[in-house]
């Protein structure tokens, strides 16, 4: 069994296997990289994966792996029937429905299929060294993409221009992809926090907002920064301000044993002095790491309590629909008496 597999504890759980079918958590237990592949965690771990894959997972895989032509499921389900097991996990939030029932059509009456949630996701909320040393260089790489992304900035390229743009300098610089579709959202649009690039032209005297993460090595990195097109007014420099000041304040909290929702309530308090924080309409943060959007969620109502070894991104915004959207984004690091801002590029609004 491999190291994390060995830390699932699974008789804990009162199961005797487990299987696996989410790639980023089949990635963290095996180091497989592959598209199509179900790991069944057990008194032996097994990879099963389809011909294609059949040296890449002999590379990076240390367990035993089953090179199928058919159906992983049903060849997991053969698996199963010839050993011990009587329990069976699986992820409810990862197996459809659909395959739900074929395994189970496929399994003895006597395996009793259970549902486990967010199992192998507890284990990635804390990162290793070396984790965090991959994020580390996937967020320098993406504020390298971001600096030289605003050369291209000025008015009358389309927001889809500047887009192709920073996607273009994640590639020259190693970026396996992007870690999700890059925001870029200027004028009015910059209202839509999760905006999707448009045809509108970038025009003078108004505001950019630019949310990009890239992918390196497997590993996420996410940061969102501002700009002007001109020279900024009072009313916009008071608001970026007060945006600033709540994500300092969320940050200044981020510390082992202090609960999600504190660092969420801190940005509030500040939004909410500055009378901005009914227009802040999202939680404060996320975890981050083999996916963009990991545990735990930094919002109202989240109990979980930090640890040391999280990755976390602090962003808090306000969107006002007749001015615009303001979003500052760092990732950073949880630790024993604060935490690590990885992020490198600087929060000062950028006057281009």
């Amino acid at each position: 069994m491999t190291e994390p597999a060995q830390r699932l504890h699974l008789p804990e759980q009162g199961l005797d296997a487990l299987l696996v079918s989410s790639p980023a958590n089949i990635r963290y237990l095996t180091g497989f990289t592959g598209s199509n592949a179900l790991l069944l965690v057990g008194e032996k771990t097994v990879l099963f994966t389809d011909p294609r894959y059949r040296l890449q997972a002999a590379a990076e895989c240390p367990c035993h792996v089953r090179v199928e032509r058919g159906s992983l499921l049903v060849a997991a389900a053969g698996w199963v029937r010839r050993k011990p097991i009587h329990r069976l996990g699986f992820e409810r939030a990862h197996l459809s429905y659909e395959s739900f029932l074929a395994l189970g059509s496929h399994l003895p009456s006597g395996v009793d299929l259970t549902p486990l949630a967010g199992h192998v996701e507890a284990l990635r909320m804390i990162k290793s060294p070396q984790e965090i040393e991959l994020i580390r260089c996937s967020v320098k790489l993406n504020s390298q993409a971001f600096a030289r992304c605003l050369r291209s900035v000025r008015p009358g390229i389309t927001e889809l221009d500047l887009a192709a743009e920073i996607d273009h300098q994640m590639r020259k610089l190693g970026a396996e992809k992007q870690a999700f579709e890059t925001i870029v959202a200027s004028g009015l649009r910059s209202a839509l926090p999760h905006a999707s690039p448009t045809s509108k032209t970038l025009a003078a005297n108004e505001l950019l907002l630019i949310d990009m993460g890239a992918v390196r090595d497997g590993y996420s990195s996410d940061m969102t920064r501002m700009a002007f097109l001109g020279r900024p007014g009072a009313q916009v420099r008071q608001r970026y301000r007060a945006v600033v000041e709540a994500q300092l304040a969320a940050i200044d909290v981020v510390r082992e044993g202090v609960s999600a929702e504190a660092v969420d309530r801190a940005a509030r308090r500040v939004l909410k002095a500055h009378k901005l924080d009914r227009a802040f309409v999202h939680s404060a943060g996320h975890g981050l790491g083999l996916e963009i959007h990991e545990a735990p969620r930094l919002g109202r109502g989240e109990k979980t309590r930090l640890k040391a070894g999280m990755a976390i991104t602090i962003e808090p915004g306000v969107y006002l629909q007749e001015f615009g959207g303001i979003r500052i984004e760092d990732t950073v690091v949880v630790t024993r008496t604060g935490c690590e801002i990885l992020t490198p590029t600087s929060k000062e609004l950028v006057s281009l």
